[in-house]
């Protein structure tokens, strides 16, 4: 038992030396970490040579519409553009001895809205309010919209800067759409089924929800400028066209492609 007992108290001791040799080899790595090397600076130096860092906020301001607008669509009643942000954070890099650049950034945006328009012989699929069951064919009357869109959108951008206080940008954007609706109703009309020439129908109201056939990937041209009111603070104005639709292409219950246009109109600080 005596023999076991130094056996298992010489084990707890070294156990001991260990750890606190352990112990104090990380408290000194610890200390040397927090004083930062000259080559750290460098390599930081480095990488942000020539690059300005920005941060960017505003709001959207637009529609998503089909162009040109089919002759189905009458007249527009009313229009709210809705509270659209757009939060970005990018770089910015003007090439040496020019007045061009480039800049990259990644932005959170929302793009909405909400219309009322009235239609003719406007295709329409719908479900009853009254409970009768889906309607489809030719509508005639008012149609309520509500778009709202987020996005993760990614600008890669071409620069100009025009003396010290203005600098212009057009280029590409990327969008990937993590969360969105497309819904509405149809009111205050009749329908005809299946097509124009078909049995008409009076429906007082009939709604509709599109939001999970959305397409995900978006694509389009961005193009603005902004003036630099202050060392570090500038007024920007943009505008962005989508390319392709909101719908994928084989979607046919709305027959047209909608695009989203808006503008950003916001301020950006440059660090």
């Amino acid at each position: 038992m005596a023999k076991t007992n130094s056996i298992m108290l010489r084990t707890f001791l070294t156990l001991c030396l260990a750890f606190a040799a352990s112990t104090a080899f990380a408290a000194e790595g610890e200390n040397k970490e927090k004083e930062p090397k000259e080559t750290d600076f460098n390599l930081l130096r480095a990488a942000l040579k020539g690059w300005h860092v920005r941060l960017a906020a505003g709001f959207n301001l637009g529609g998503t519409s089909p162009l040109p607008l089919p002759k189905e669509i009458r007249g527009i009643d009313s229009y709210n553009p809705t509270m659209n942000i757009s939060v970005e954070g990018g770089a910015h890099k003007r090439f040496e001895h020019s007045n061009w650049g480039m800049m990259v950034g990644v932005r959170f945006e929302t793009k909405g809205m909400k219309t009322d328009a009235t239609v003719k012989n406007y295709h329409m699929e719908a479900v009853n309010e009254d409970g009768s069951g889906k309607v489809v064919g030719a509508w005639t009357g008012g149609v309520r919209t509500k778009v709202r869109n987020n996005y993760l959108t990614f600008p890669i951008l071409a620069t100009y800067s025009i003396g010290k206080r203005w600098q212009v940008s057009a280029g590409p954007y990327f969008s990937w759409m993590f969360d969105g609706e497309f819904s509405g109703e149809a009111h205050d009309g009749y329908i005809r089924d299946i097509d124009p020439t078909g049995t008409k129908a009076e429906v007082s109201r009939a709604i509709y929800d599109f939001s999970s056939d959305l397409r995900r990937f978006h694509w389009g041209l961005q193009a603005g400028g902004e003036f630099r009111a202050y060392k570090h603070l500038s007024v920007m104005l943009n505008l962005q066209w989508g390319l392709n639709g909101i719908f994928p292409s084989d979607f046919e219950s709305v027959t047209f492609d909608l695009y989203p246009i808006y503008a950003t109109l916001g301020f950006s600080y440059v660090f």
